[in-house]
């Protein structure tokens, strides 16, 4: 399925930015060159947090599962185009999957780990999913019987596949079949029209307030995101990259997935449990590289001082306002702009960040003759704006275009996309995403720092319905408390029923019962007489803040 118009196909070929390789083709290739190179290797800790034992594949050995996935896949029904949807943690049987289903003319669409129930049916149902591929669990949580259950409500599903070594009755269990299998799966041959690469390769998500959208990215789309921090950090040829961010979005793919199959390395992959473990997985593999939150880069720039490693800090719209240091090693700063783009500056000597500057973004950013892959315009919120998103605070709006950005709408879905057609507009496609229009701190280059980026007044709202449903709870509403890593933690305040106290684990047990998102689950509960509210009765969300933000703590004489 080709969704981009051919003029956009044809300026981005014209400059050679879009080709026809795919991303199981740039796999094909290094493992033609480097047949014996480790080319995945699974967290040593794996069989604490998910099933099944570390694994680790040389180029040869990845190269063969990946053909016969694609193999099982085109045996079992699935056709090009069909849409695979897809939750597992960071394990080498992952990678796979999505290698063999690209291989297969399948349309990945990965979801994040916190996702549950109501979320998954709804972006299965959204793109009408074929078939769901789920890891047995992730820590305590049973991921295996939760895509069972969602199936069941999803009656066009045909397929629910299993990764691990735990799998609930009701899911097909890969791994037997593909080792039993030997070569009865033959890798398919498939005849698309047009170039491979320009064909979707996978739907990834947006969220706005409680509304949830895909946002569907060809190879060449990816192609073009991970020259962007490949092309900025200057990756060698067979590095070594440690990934901690799951293959669900534009962090873990762009930045990771595509600079390790550009790079043609070694792909160790990482389920975050705490920093020291981070630290100690780089050291232990001599990473070159390695993905970061921006607020936990200078832990892990000062833990890996004196070792050859880049670190790659991710500054996401929903990141704090970054704190200064001055990097004893090497830092690149990865501006992450939604699902939409990602801009990357190496910081040399800076104890800030790179700003983001708007206009055409570089790879290498030193370089005007590098590819230009992206171009960024700001537009100040106005009043139509502030009323569109419902926000008087200030911030920009921003207008992205580029080989990286996607260019047009999933058919079936009502995204958060507008698009100019080329006679509106002389550059062609532009994108505008509602990013920068929350609170933003600072300012970098009278543009808008990555600020915090909060749950609209409406989602807020709908949380508070969900909240008060709890038996013994009259009222409740939810705010957010500023926290130094995390960018803002969601806490409650509730009002228990006369002569009732709150039960914390029977209320966290409704909600787990009620299987809301992850991200829906409070950091605390603060239990009130009564709600503070605003002169127009509203709930006073800021007084809630201030008495939950801790206090600076006053040096004693």
């Amino acid at each position: 399925m080709i969704l981009s118009n051919t003029d956009a196909i044809a300026n981005h070929s014209t400059t050679g930015v879009w080709g026809n390789i795919t991303l199981d083709m740039l796999f094909r290739r290094a493992a033609q060159k480097h047949p014996n190179r480790l080319a995945l290797v699974d967290a040593p800790d794996r069989e604490t947090w998910t099933g099944g034992k570390p694994r680790h594949l040389t180029y040869a050995e990845a190269e063969q599962e990946i053909s016969r996935i694609a193999g099982f896949f085109a045996a079992v029904g699935m056709e090009p185009d069909h849409i695979l949807g897809l939750q597992s943690p960071n394990t080498v049987d992952n990678v796979l999957c999505i290698l063999g289903a690209l291989r297969a003319g399948l349309i990945v669409s990965p979801f994040p780990l916190h996702w549950r129930h109501s979320e998954i049916l709804r972006a299965l149902s959204t793109v009408d999913a074929k078939a769901l591929i789920t890891a047995d669990r992730v820590e305590t949580r049973m991921l295996g019987e939760e895509a069972r259950d969602a199936a069941a409500d999803f009656f066009s599903l045909r397929f629910v596949f299993g990764l691990g070594s735990d799998i609930p009755d009701g899911l097909i269990d890969m791994a037997p079949m593909l080792a039993e299998s030997g070569d009865s799966f033959p890798e398919p041959v498939v005849d698309r029209d047009g170039a491979p690469a320009n064909h979707v390769a996978t739907l990834t998500w947006v969220h706005s307030g409680s509304e949830i959208s895909p946002i569907p990215r060809s190879h060449n789309h990816w192609v073009s995101t991970g020259l962007m921090p490949f092309l900025e950090t200057r990756l060698e040829p067979g590095a070594r990259i440690l990934l901690p961010y799951i293959l669900c979005g534009i962090t873990g793919i762009g930045a990771g997935l595509v600079p390790w199959l550009l790079s043609e390395g070694t792909l160790h992959l990482h389920h975050p449990h705490a920093l020291s473990t981070l630290t100690d997985h780089a050291r232990s593999i001599e990473a070159n590289y390695i993905l970061t939150p921006g607020p936990l880069a200078s832990h892990i720039d000062g833990a890996l001082e004196g070792w050859k490693t880049n670190t790659v800090a991710t500054w996401a719209i929903t990141s704090p306002k970054p704190a200064k240091y001055k990097a004893k090693g090497v830092v690149t700063d990865l501006h992450v702009l939604d699902e939409y783009a990602l801009v990357a500056h190496l910081r040399g000597t800076s104890e800030e960040p790179v700003p983001l500057i708007p206009g055409n973004q570089f790879a290498p950013s030193t370089s005007t003759h590098g590819p230009c892959l992206i171009n960024i315009d700001p537009v100040e919120i106005n009043e139509e704006i502030s009323q569109e998103f419902s926000t008087t605070a200030p911030g920009y709006h921003l207008k992205l275009k580029g080989a990286m950005v996607p260019d047009a709408d999933w058919p079936t879905s009502q995204s958060h996309l507008t698009f100019f057609s080329n006679e509106q507009n002389e550059h062609g496609l532009i994108t505008q995403i509602p990013v920068g229009v929350h609170e933003v701190t600072g300012a970098i280059h009278g543009f808008g720092t990555p600020g915090q980026k909060a749950p609209g007044l409406l989602e807020l709202e709908r949380l508070d319905e969900i909240y008060s449903e709890f038996s013994g709870v009259k009222e409740a509403a939810a705010f957010l408390v500023e926290d130094e890593l995390m960018g803002a933690r969601l806490m409650v305040a509730v009002v228990p029923s006369e002569g009732l106290l709150v039960d914390v684990e029977a209320f966290y047990a409704y909600l787990d019962a009620s299987r809301v998102s992850l991200t829906m689950m409070p950091h605390r509960i603060l239990s009130l007489r009564a709600l503070p509210l605003t002169d127009d009765g509203t709930v006073d969300r800021q007084k809630l803040t201030r008495r939950s933000q801790p206090k600076p703590v006053e040096a004693v004489a």
